[in-house]
């Protein structure tokens, strides 16, 4: 139960911020709100929402991600190297088969064209002159081996001096003119013969005598233009094509076994290989924001080493920008703020004299636009703080329900100004988050700032912290008894400067901005609603939630 301020100097409130509606009129001389581009024409309102929509579901997400719609992303460096490695060996693998087989048929003619050599030396031997006509004596032993197997048909031929078929097959293809070989040389060709593809061993053989005349010069049975005889052994493939067959089937079938598995220890190797940039990337991701401090280019492979230097040298940089920003904010504080602190006091000191009324009211006004003026100032400070997301914010555990108290104690005085009855509510047991305690206390002062701006006198207003154990959660919630805020304006609200016309109060328009750029600092969301107070039907209320995710460890005590 919220007690009164006054009881409750020392009531510890808890998380979450109450936060009434940014703000009253603009004061003279200041726009009530930014000037605004010109809308769309009607006829792209549709496809101009969905863009914009598109654009600023995540504002924070990097480019890659809010333009992969319309950007074209490269390949995975893993895929590109894979595709290289891969392609060329699918493609060449048909090929090593292909020059498998003409090396297999190469090696299965060898021993067979030695058989049919060794027949056609065995013809040879068998031709004898009979009248001077070439004859062929075979025993039945040589017939029956050239009579050929159950695989294969063997076919031979003789001709004669003159060209006539002594013996064998008479339409066995002839060999050219010029080709016939020297006495004694068996020479190889192929051909066909009754539809089949033969394998043809010939020869010559010169007869005895033939050709040669007698000691009167006469002819000896001879003439001028006789020839040698011819012979010819041929076989079918069958038996060749089933042994380049077989060493084919010993040759390819391995293949089929070794090829996935060369696939596979391509991927792993490619794998292993790319591990270095896996490192690269979960040591990157595991970085606290703040921390800028180099990475280890000797560690890393020569290939990347280069990307992580270039890298470093970027770290560098950035570095040295968020300590210029740190310290242009720093010198902004004491320089604007001092001689702020000053005028004040000036004009405090002033109206403790006496002066005539009207000087006493410009004096009340400049007393007052100093404090304005400085909690605006400390309002922008803590915004680009809060926007600066690598601005070396050190997050520890911080107690928030600790932290949340001290917030309502530094605001009991204004809330017993306006006679408000500012109370807190939370666990008795400590509640942690990661956080920045400093930044997360001038969240929570924010949001009780507007509520105590815009509630009416006498109104009531309720700092509460809720834990969410099932989905790690803490609930830090402020609730006042104000005029609350319209539904349409709740996205408007927590932009930057915004005030709702007129809305009666002094205020800024930064608040908001401030409590929603704090919460998404630290991981959180922020969420408006209406409280409804029975005390006050015609005030809905407002209701400002931070949800920001719990932590376990020591408390940090501001």
């Amino acid at each position: 139960m919220a007690s009164p301020a006054s009881a409750n100097d020392g009531a510890e409130r808890e998380r979450a911020s109450d936060l009434a509606p940014p703000a009253s009129s603009a004061s003279p001389g200041e726009p009530a709100q930014p000037p605004q581009p010109a809308p769309p024409t009607p006829q792209r309102q549709p496809a101009f929402d969905a863009e914009r929509d598109a654009v600023y579901a995540n504002p924070f997400a990097p480019p890659d991600e809010t333009d992969a719609a319309t950007t074209h992303r490269p390949r995975s460096l893993f895929g590109e190297i894979l595709d290289w490695m891969l392609a060329p060996l699918l493609l060449l693998w048909p090929m090593s088969i292909a020059v498998t087989y003409l090396v297999a048929k190469t090696i299965a003619n060898g021993p067979f064209d030695r058989g049919l050599e060794t027949d056609a030396y065995v013809l040879a031997r068998q031709i004898h002159p009979v009248n001077g006509v070439a004859t062929l004596t075979l025993p039945d032993a040589a017939r029956d081996f050239l009579s050929g197997d159950n695989v294969d048909k063997v076919f031979y031929q003789v001709i004669g001096t003159r060209g006539e078929l002594v013996a064998g097959v008479g339409d066995m293809p002839l060999p050219p003119e010029d080709d016939r070989p020297q006495p004694g040389l068996v020479e190889f060709r192929d051909s066909t013969l009754h539809g089949n593809d033969i394998r043809i061993a010939y020869t010559t053989v010169e007869l005895p005598g033939h050709g040669a005349g007698d000691g009167n010069g006469n002819a000896n049975g001879g003439s001028d233009d006789a020839q040698s005889v011819l012979i010819q052994v041929a076989e079918t493939f069958d038996k060749r094509s089933a042994l380049a067959n077989d060493i084919i089937k010993g040759v390819i079938l391995p293949q089929f076994v070794i090829l996935p598995l060369a696939i596979v220890l391509v991927w792993f190797g490619l794998s292993r290989g790319l591990a270095p940039l896996t490192t690269l990337q979960e040591n990157l991701r595991a970085r606290r924001p703040d921390d800028l401090s180099p990475l280890e280019a000797s560690s890393a492979p020569p290939e990347i080493e280069p990307l992580v230097t270039s890298f470093n040298e970027l770290l560098t940089r950035l570095a040295q920008n968020i300590e210029l920003q740190k310290r242009f904010i720093a010198d902004a504080a004491h320089q604007m703020k001092t001689p702020l602190a000053g005028l004040h006091m000036q004009a405090e000191l002033a109206l403790r004299d006496d002066a005539s009324p009207e000087v006493r009211r410009s004096l009340e006004q400049i007393a007052t636009g100093a404090d304005q003026a400085a909690r605006l100032v400390t309002q922008l400070l803590a915004l680009a703080r809060a926007e600066n997301r690598m601005s070396g914010q050190v997050f520890t555990q911080v107690e928030v329900a600790h932290l949340a108290r001290l917030a309502v104690r530094d605001w009991v005085r204004a809330a017993l100004a306006k006679q408000m009855d500012l109370g807190y509510e939370g666990p008795d047991e400590p509640v942690f988050v990661e956080g920045n305690p400093v930044m997360l206390r001038e969240m929570l002062s924010n949001v009780i700032d507007n509520a105590i701006r815009y509630t009416p006198a006498g109104g009531r207003i309720t700092v509460r912290v809720a834990v969410q154990r099932d989905s790690g959660l803490v609930n830090l919630e402020i609730e006042d008894t104000g005029p609350g805020i319209a539904a349409s304006e709740r996205p408007k609200v927590v932009e930057r400067f915004y005030r709702i016309l007129g809305r009666e109060g002094d205020g800024s328009g930064l608040g908001l901005a401030i409590v929603r750029e704090i919460a998404t600092l630290h991981g959180g969301t922020l969420t408006l609603d209406d409280h409804v107070y029975q005390a006050s039907p015609r005030l809905a209320g407002t209701l400002v939630r931070v949800s920001l995710p719990l932590s376990h460890g020591t408390p940090e005590l501001p």
